[in-house]
């Protein structure tokens, strides 16, 4: 790598960046690139709304991308991010892309009414999407889409590290698993997936957009409501 690269790369936030100077052995530090390239010791010492940060840069950094250039905001996240529960849609509806938040409008009501269900409250999780912009037309990503999205979607999960991860909607369930088949035949059933080294308790089950089109497939959703209020129970997860 030579030292033109690292200058053409030098141009974000100082505040959370620390450019590796020509001298710096490549080979023995391990570096981070996110547009630029941050030592790996200043990253780790990095707080949760410095690195979420970070990976937004990075996202909006994204070239030549349908998506991107169809929407009018990134939607990262909405909700606390130091939740132990994280929950991962699908893509950003209409409201969503205008706001700039996740689960807005009718979908997000219907959100907050399965989460106090099971008592608990939607501004005390931490909600995104598999992919941050809104495709056009609301169509569904494609697997190579969802596969180039899913490396930012993992770091996302890394950086947010619940106790609970709970995937809505087979592009969540597609992005985080590599698993594309009907999502009734996945849904309901506790799973383990490791990411960054961490073994998450994983379960799938519906968008809210899709209870929205098929209301009678609500009962299921209750079903896997329950099972997420006993994990949490089972865990001792406390959420505040």
């Amino acid at each position: 790598m030579t030292k033109k690269t690292l200058n053409q790369n030098a141009k974000y936030d100082q505040k959370f960046i620390n450019i590796i100077e020509s001298k710096f052995d490549f080979e023995n530090v391990p570096i981070n690139r996110v547009g630029v390239f941050v030592e790996s010791n200043k990253y780790n010492e990095m707080s949760k709304k410095e690195r979420l940060f970070l990976l937004k840069k990075k996202i909006n950094s994204i070239e030549n991308c349908n998506l991107k250039d169809n929407s009018k905001n990134l939607v990262m996240g909405d909700g606390d991010f130091n939740s132990p529960i994280m929950l991962i849609g699908e893509t950003p509806s209409e409201v969503d892309d205008i706001e700039a938040r996740a689960f807005t409008g009718e979908i997000g009501v219907l959100l907050n009414k399965m989460l106090l269900a099971i008592n608990i409250k939607k501004e005390k999780v931490y909600s995104t999407y598999s992919i941050n912009f809104r495709p056009p037309n609301d169509r569904k990503p494609s697997s190579l889409e969802i596969k180039r999205y899913s490396i930012f979607l993992k770091e996302h999960i890394s950086i947010i590290e619940p106790k609970i991860l709970v995937l809505m909607g087979i592009t969540a369930m597609e992005a985080v698993t590599g698993l594309n088949n009907q999502i009734s035949n996945e849904r309901g059933v506790w799973k383990e997936i490791i990411i960054g080294n961490k073994i998450l308790p994983t379960i799938i089950t519906f968008n809210p957009s899709y209870l929205i089109r098929y209301p009678d497939k609500k009962k299921y959703s209750w079903e896997d409501l329950k099972k997420i209020r006993e994990k949490i129970k089972d865990l001792d997860i406390q959420i505040q």
